[in-house]
């Protein structure tokens, strides 16, 4: 079985659990990759959408977070979440790619979408996000 780590620190016990790759990062884009596992699916085999929610949120949200290296890292909280669930499928790889669509001082929107493979999308969102003033 082939290990995969993160290009860039995710800094998220929960998205490191999961086994999440923060696979590309750079201002207003981050993608996000998740090897499958049994442990993904739901009761039909297929992946489970409590984990395409959590990729579409985090993707979006870390695009809207990206800081040089050197700067204070930023933080932010989602304030809304809009998903559609478009397909499903088999495949080895989750891919999540997020892009901002608007930013101002305290809140971004942004979209995000989930790819099986980078061929099958499964899902799609669009967030809107608080920066937060938490350390």
């Amino acid at each position: 079985m082939e290990t995969y780590t993160s290009v860039y620190p995710l800094d998220n016990p929960f998205l490191e659990w999961m086994g999440i790759i923060l696979n590309d990062w750079s201002e207003g884009y981050a993608e996000m990759h998740l090897p499958m596992s049994a442990n993904l699916g739901n009761r039909t085999g297929r992946v489970q959408g409590g984990v395409l929610c959590t990729l579409l949120d985090s993707v979006a949200g870390y695009s809207g977070l990206y800081t040089a290296p050197g700067e204070p890292a930023l933080k932010a909280l989602t304030l809304s979440l809009t998903t559609n669930f478009i397909g499903a499928g088999d495949g080895e790889m989750l891919m999540a790619k997020g892009f901002v669509e608007k930013k101002g001082r305290n809140i971004f929107f942004a979209r995000s979408e989930v790819w099986l493979d980078n061929d099958l999308l499964l899902a799609t969102a669009v967030g809107t996000f608080k920066y937060s003033l938490v350390k």
